[in-house]
């Protein structure tokens, strides 16, 4: 086997034929030189077959799905791509980083991408918890610039739509990111005139949803998203806490 075919193979994984393969193969052939040794492939592994979410399944559907939410309004912005550059070294070191960011330059050019097609395909081999980091990271993408316009919030829903993220667990995602008064009350999944009895079990809930072990199949790169999500719910609930004096 030569080693474009090796690299190809190391790649795509069961994404070969599908959307997210056909953007990958859309984009390869000005890569086969830098990457031909397949070690950034082999690393990020392409989807598995299994239903754990492995780390390689979680960087391709960032990239590509970035890619999608940095389109919404028209306008590729710097501050939005430079956000995507610093959280993959963060995640993953400069070097395999660098390599993922080049192809995602490749990616945001394809007009082609089908984001109901990709996210289905997600869909079937990424756990809940997973896509729903996902939409995180997705908000701070928006986010980068200082502002989630309107186009990208109404793509960044769109998108959470197909992969099966409850209006709850969007909306709660959506808080963290906007200054409004009653955000604590909306990243707990609960209205402001809830009970005592009802915002502690609401806490409960999200904590056992949102805990950072729900991503450890992920790998310790991807720990840090998921604590800052925790974080907030737990600060949310503090804020509560101190408003009703309990």
């Amino acid at each position: 086997m030569n080693k474009f075919s090796k690299w190809l193979g190391a790649s795509l994984g069961w994404t070969f034929g599908g959307p997210i393969g056909g953007i990958l193969g859309f984009v390869l052939g000005s890569f086969v030189d830098e990457f031909s040794d397949g070690e950034f492939f082999k690393n990020i592994g392409g989807f598995t077959t299994q239903s754990q979410t492995s780390s390689g399944d979680f960087e391709i559907s960032l990239l590509v799905l970035a890619a999608v939410v940095i389109k919404a309004d028209g306008n590729i912005d710097r501050r939005e791509l430079e956000y995507v550059r610093i959280n993959f070294i963060n995640m993953y070191g400069k070097e395999r980083a660098n390599k993922a960011f080049k192809l995602f330059k490749e990616i945001i050019k394809d007009p082609n991408i089908s984001a109901r097609r990709i996210c289905l395909q997600i869909n079937k081999h990424m756990n809940h918890p997973s896509r729903i980091q996902l939409i995180h990271f997705l908000f701070g993408v928006a986010n980068a610039d200082g502002t989630v316009t309107q186009n990208e919030m109404y793509k960044i829903q769109q998108l959470a739509g197909y992969l099966n993220i409850n209006s709850r667990d969007f909306n709660s995602i959506k808080a963290m990111f906007y200054k409004e008064a009653d955000n604590s009350y909306a990243i707990l999944g609960i209205e402001k005139m809830a009970t005592e009895i009802e915002i502690k079990k609401a806490y409960r809930k999200m904590v056992k949803k949102y805990h950072p072990d729900k991503l450890r199949g992920l790998g310790k790169e991807h720990i840090r998203g998921a604590e800052e999500k925790f974080r907030q719910v737990q600060v949310a609930y503090e804020v509560i806490q101190k408003e009703r004096g309990f």
